[in-house]
């Protein structure tokens, strides 16, 4: 969020749809992790997940936490940056950056 603009409730980020910053969703906020001590946000619970990318996350698991220091931007809905797919492509074995 930006820290300049005007402060907001952090409960208002619950049941935003969170994308990729290549447009991939990803799921749906359904909690907020809090550093108390710091009074800051930590990450994001998400649920409803994208089952493309979460496959095993989503039959095991009722969510996953991504840290908020991946969100880019707030505002109808949360981008993050494309990390999430990079670390499911280094799990299924794709490198589709590398060299032929």
């Amino acid at each position: 969020m930006d820290r300049d603009s005007a402060p907001q409730e952090i409960t208002s980020l619950v049941g935003r749809e969170v994308y990729s910053n290549n447009g991939v969703f990803l799921g749906e906020v359904e909690d907020i992790r809090l550093d108390l001590d710091t009074e800051e946000v930590t990450g994001l619970a998400l649920h409803e997940l994208n089952r493309e990318l979460f496959d095993s996350e989503a039959l095991t698991a009722r969510g996953v936490i991504i840290p908020y220091r991946w969100v880019q931007s707030v505002g109808d809905i949360i981008i993050v940056n494309d990390l999430v797919e990079r670390i499911q492509d280094a799990k299924s074995g794709s490198d589709e950056e590398a060299p032929a």
